[in-house]
């Protein structure tokens, strides 16, 4: 340090602080101004990009929050769907079981009536027959003359037996 201060020459400091201010003067009259710009234009730049990445941020949260809207929604409708489909389905099926009780119902009705008109068929034939031998019991009957009440029990129950055959 002493050995700066023994080679200090004034002026050679003199020149250094001219060269200095002269450079100083051309970097202010020049530089400085496109310098300050650069670093304006770079700072509003840099804040346009935070401002553009906060829309963003904020964007993407509103389009979250309507993805999670839309979702929910769909899974509302889809739900309403299922719903409808069930209530659609169990009305089917209970269409389809009282169309099928019905059917059943006239069938068995159907059944009842023709079993009746068999039975009304069957007990008038039985009763034309039973007429009819009645009438042929009655006809022997009288043909033959019969005095003692052991023969006509036999003679009817002879008959009887035919008629049964």
């Amino acid at each position: 340090m002493e050995q700066l201060i023994n080679d200090f020459s004034i002026g050679l400091f003199i020149w250094q602080i001219v060269i200095f201010l002269l450079i100083v003067f051309l970097v202010g009259k020049f530089a400085w101004k496109p310098i300050l710009g650069s670093l304006d234009e770079r700072e509003q730049g840099i804040e346009n990009a935070l401002k553009a990445a906060e829309n963003a941020k904020t964007e993407m949260a509103n389009l979250e929050a309507s993805n999670q809207a839309a979702a929910q929604q769909a899974r509302e409708e889809r739900d309403a769907m299922m719903k409808e489909a069930r209530e659609i389905k169990e009305q089917m099926i209970a269409d389809a079981s009282g169309e099928a009780q019905a059917k059943a119902d006239k069938i068995i009705a159907n059944a009842q009536a023709a079993i009746e008109s068999e039975k009304k068929v069957a007990l008038a034939d039985i009763k034309a027959q039973v007429a009819e031998l009645s009438v042929q019991i009655a006809e022997k009957v009288t043909r033959k003359e019969l005095s003692e009440k052991d023969a006509q029990l036999a003679l009817i129950d002879k008959m009887l037996a035919e008629a049964n055959i």
